[in-house]
């Protein structure tokens, strides 16, 4: 008898929690709390091709619910019956659509037609001058300074060019290639002896050139 009391307080336990665990799972509940939610789904293309409109903003009018529509403007999310649903997109009209509050089910789907918004402007001519006479006399009277021209002339000189080729540093592709060059001979003779340039017919034939144009010369008297 004494053990009967004793699980007759946890038997009480066990059922109640059943029967809580049965009431919060009927379906008749579940409908009360999702009442009214409605998943809005829907594509936001353009009235005359019917091409998507991607990144488009839905936003439910008075609150900051939302979303942005995908790059094939595909658009998903909660909201409610008898919601006003904004749409906008840059380069098209706003426009509007409300959520019927009379469906039966709780999905919709929406194919949005946006609207474009063209805003032709009026052709606007800007002049360096107050009035088109000034700046005709003041382009009448320009005057290209000489000195300006023989520079430019003495820059674009053969010679001078040569001359900078040969003094002026390898810039950073120069250097790039050097690089890649004489990492390229140290892969190529790793594990044996490196080649000689006295018995390379290229080498000879640019040392042979260097010693013509004088670089040895130059060389010694700096």
């Amino acid at each position: 008898m004494a053990n009967f009391e004793k699980k007759e307080p946890v038997q009480r336990t066990i059922f109640f929690l059943i029967i809580s665990i049965i009431a919060l799972s009927n379906p008749s509940n579940a409908q009360v709390v999702n009442k009214g939610l409605v998943q809005f789904s829907g594509v936001v293309v353009t009235g005359d091709s019917l091409q998507p409109v991607p990144y488009s903003s839905i936003v439910v009018r008075g609150t900051y619910r939302g979303t942005i529509s995908d790059y094939g403007g595909f658009f998903s999310f909660v909201a409610q019956m008898g919601d006003t649903i904004d749409f906008s997109a840059v380069g098209f009209k706003k426009s509007s659509f409300v959520i019927p509050d009379t469906l039966q089910t709780d999905r919709y789907s929406l194919i949005k037609i946006m609207s474009s918004d063209t805003l032709l402007l009026r052709e606007a001519v800007i002049y360096p001058w107050p009035t088109k006479e000034q700046f005709r006399q003041a382009f009448l009277d320009l005057r290209v300074p000489d000195d300006d021209l023989e520079r430019a002339r003495r820059n674009m000189a053969l010679e001078e060019m040569r001359e900078l080729m040969v003094t002026l540093p390898m810039d950073g592709s120069g250097n790039y290639k050097t690089m890649l060059l004489e990492r390229q001979t140290k892969v190529y003779s790793n594990g044996q002896y490196p080649a000689i340039s006295l018995l390379n017919p290229i080498a000879w034939a640019q040392f042979i050139e260097s010693w013509q144009r004088g670089d040895f010369k130059r060389k010694n008297k700096d």
